[in-house]
């Protein structure tokens, strides 16, 4: 197979170098076109803020791990990356890794489901941009079958395990309609950001932002269609909001008992959630005595994100088990291939028909039904092969001679 993969990531280097080498969308797009013209014949390459990763088949098998490293590193003009920070892969070690990380048990935060998207976004910009063949084009489609089995027959991604989306799902169960409800997150962080963006993924009706540097605030509403509350005047209109989520680094707290129990005198008692995900807190903890206040500080969060965190550790050993058949399914695959190579080339002929006229007819169809296109060409293109691959395979281990499999396939045909 001769597939080499080369990975910084959080397990390799710390987050300054990582940085470093990290590419952006365009970037991953000029890196493929430098590599393809004289390391890699096929491949992809992956690049999230915990990895820099390049997987590919080397041209005329003469490439080997430094030459990839190097070309980030030169590419990238960073100093200070050594050897040592890479992890090295080759054929089904890599195969393997890359399933691993396609399935989240790779990641920083175990069961990370997102990096199953970025997997597969990364695939469709190396198809998109002509960097596949046969063989990476089968291993992309048996990353993406490995990560959805993930997913849907394991419990791997189930469960916050964020303080932020830990507080989102407490809300859930505090309120049942989001979309009626008004929620205000004091700070402009980097933690605050990330429990606003779920509140606003989770359909909240009205989003506002108070922070203290106006700048900040601008930003992070600008990305979320949110409303700005000048930081000196927020606690006026604390009673319009059913959440109050606060997460700033101030040194002392920002919202007294008696804040909170003036809204809820001017709300008429309705009910108010509290998540107070700062250290050290923001809001009166003895606001939690006021009737239908729900409060909850980051050490409550932290007790549910850490019992979700168990839970999915005890997932891995299931999503190990897919990762091993998955891994099992390609390389019979692949050897397949080699008893018969004339089978790969019947594959990549119909493979290059097929693609050339999805190519051609692209525009006609949404984007919702591209997917959909690829997916049912290529389910033809199978079933039109299977009988003469079957045929072919019967031979694989016999003397059978390149013409003669090829006089075989127009009989089959």
């Amino acid at each position: 197979m001769n597939l080499l993969a080369v990975s910084i990531n959080h397990r390799t280097a710390p987050i300054e170098l990582r940085e470093g080498l990290h590419l952006n969308g365009d970037e991953v797009k000029q890196f493929i076109s430098k590599v393809k013209a004289n390391l890699l014949f096929e491949g992809l390459v992956l690049s999230t803020c915990n990895r820099t990763e390049v997987y590919g088949i080397p041209i005329n098998g003469k490439t080997t791990f430094s030459d990839l490293q190097n070309a980030l590193i030169q590419y990238k003009s960073f100093e200070g990356i050594m050897p040592e920070h890479f992890q090295n892969f080759y054929d089904r070690n890599a195969v393997e890794h890359l399933f691993r990380v396609a399935s989240g048990i790779d990641s920083m935060l175990t069961g990370d489901n997102q990096i199953f998207k970025q997997v597969k976004d990364a695939l469709l910009v190396s198809e998109n941009i002509k960097f596949t063949g046969f063989l990476m084009k089968r291993l992309f489609d048996t990353t993406i079958r490995a990560g959805k089995r993930a997913i849907t027959e394991t419990e791997i991604s189930e469960g916050a395990v964020t303080v932020g989306y830990a507080a989102v799902q407490l809300i859930e169960k505090i309120f049942s309609n989001l979309s009626r409800k008004a929620a205000l997150i004091i700070g402009a962080g980097e933690t605050a950001g990330i429990a606003a963006k779920h509140l606003r993924e989770k359909g909240i009706g009205r989003l506002a932002i108070t922070n203290r540097t106006i700048e900040r605030a601008e930003k992070l509403a600008e990305f979320l269609h949110a409303k700005i509350i000048p930081f000196a005047d927020f606690r006026e209109y604390l009673y319009e909001y059913d959440i109050v989520l606060s997460a700033t680094g101030a040194d002392n707290l920002i919202l007294s008992k008696q804040n909170i129990i003036t809204a809820m005198k001017k709300r008429n008692y309705s009910t108010m959630a509290l998540m107070d995900i700062a250290v050290p807190r923001d809001i009166d903890p003895g606001s939690k005595e006021i009737d239908y206040v729900f409060y909850h500080d980051i050490d409550s969060l932290n007790i549910i994100v850490q019992q979700n965190l168990v839970h999915r550790k005890e997932e891995i050993p299931k999503v190990e088990n897919i990762i091993d058949e998955e891994v099992e399914t390609f390389i019979n695959w692949y050897n397949s291939l080699e008893a018969s190579p004339t089978i790969k080339d019947l594959r990549d002929f119909f493979e290059a028909i097929r693609s050339e006229e999805v190519n051609k007819n692209i525009n006609k169809f949404t984007m919702d039904d591209r997917e959909k296109l690829e997916i049912i060409t290529k389910r033809i293109i199978n079933k039109i092969l299977h009988h003469p691959t079957i045929e072919l395979k019967k031979d694989s281990n016999s003397d059978t001679n390149s013409d003669e499999n090829m006089f075989k396939i127009k009989i089959i045909l």
